[in-house]
């Protein structure tokens, strides 16, 4: 019978937080987040760092209040001072988990901020992005969505910091096992009623035809890396465009933007759009308005469209980009 594998050795681990002299760890009390503070203990530069930890109870189960306060308990025992943070009000009855991860990260942010953190760090490990690159597989995510989970991000003008990603859900409960360290299960994770778990138990039969997680988890890394070329294509060719950018606007020839490929096209596109209407329009959407502005400049043609607050039109040659004017509704009448 082969030896298992050594435990993750937590200066490796958590090499990624040594930037940052305050941090916040979420640990929700599963054997991930314990793994991820049963690092911290262990961690050389411990002293050197303020290190705090929250759980998020998010009430939408009876046992959660009880188990944040449990995972007090655990961090406090371990060294750790420990918040909880609760989402009040009425809970949304549609599209229940992505709003409970917005509030969690809300929470997060606003908490780091109180303790002076720089950073939030997260126990998402390599399981957790193989899951989420199948996810987004089966909405037809673009290049970055199968990229999945960036080691370092940002949240809020926050660093986010997922040093865990190198590591399987196997090894974290190891070495919870090791350290003779309990952890709590949560059941919403075997709740067929979301996505995420309907995907998880078609894992076998997804693995005998050979996807399996390390075949999910090569084509994360290598979207990220065609993900990583195409973002500085894109920052060179937006660099290179002789083009008028100011407070609201955007104009550049048409002869100029015909020569860019489809996709550097797309992403001037995207950031123009955010950077001048505020918004950042969803890939199908972006994607429906590129492909009718690509056939106009191929034609030579006049074109205009409203996409994430701000204004696209093609005319005299140029196309300019300037903020959607506010409507009807939205006009203050004079008194």
């Amino acid at each position: 019978m082969p030896a298992e594998p050594p435990l993750p050795d937590p200066d490796h681990a958590l090499a990624p937080l040594a930037g940052h002299d305050a941090l916040l760890l979420a640990v929700s009390g599963g054997p991930d987040s314990i793994a991820l503070a049963l690092l911290a203990v262990r961690w050389k530069l411990r002293a050197q760092k303020r290190i705090e930890i929250a759980t998020v109870d998010h009430g939408l189960r009876a046992e959660a209040a009880q188990e944040a306060a449990q995972v007090g308990e655990w961090a406090r025992a371990l060294g750790f001072v420990h918040h909880i943070l609760r989402w009040e009000g009425e809970k949304p009855a549609t599209r229940i988990q992505e709003r409970a991860r917005a509030a969690r990260y809300r929470l997060l942010c606003e908490r780091a901020r109180e303790i002076g953190a720089s950073a939030i760090v997260t126990a998402h490990h390599a399981d957790d992005q193989a899951e989420t690159a199948l996810f987004r597989l089966t909405r037809g995510s673009g290049v970055a969505g199968l990229a999945a989970m960036a080691m370092e991000s940002r949240v809020d003008g926050l660093t986010l910091l997922r040093p865990l990603l190198g590591f399987r859900k196997s090894e974290l409960e190891r070495l919870c096992a090791a350290a003779e360290h309990a952890f709590i299960r949560d059941p919403s994770n075997e709740n067929p009623a979301y996505a995420r778990v309907r995907l998880r138990r078609l894992a076998a039969t997804l693995a005998a035809e050979g996807l399996d997680a390390e075949a999910l988890l090569r084509l994360s890394a290598r979207a990220a890396r065609a993900e990583e070329a195409l973002a500085w294509s894109a920052a060179r060719a937006a660099r290179e465009l002789e083009a008028e950018r100011g407070p609201g606007l955007f104009r550049a020839e048409a002869a100029a933007l015909r020569k860019l490929p489809r996709e550097l096209l797309l992403r001037l596109l995207a950031a123009e759009i955010a950077r001048i209407g505020g918004g950042e329009p969803r890939l199908e959407r972006l994607e429906r308005a590129g492909e009718r502005l690509a056939a106009a400049l191929a034609a030579d043609e006049r074109f205009k469209v409203t996409l994430g607050g701000a204004c696209l039109t093609l005319a005299g040659g140029a196309l300019a980009i300037t903020r959607e004017p506010p409507r009807r509704a939205e006009i203050t009448p004079r008194p």
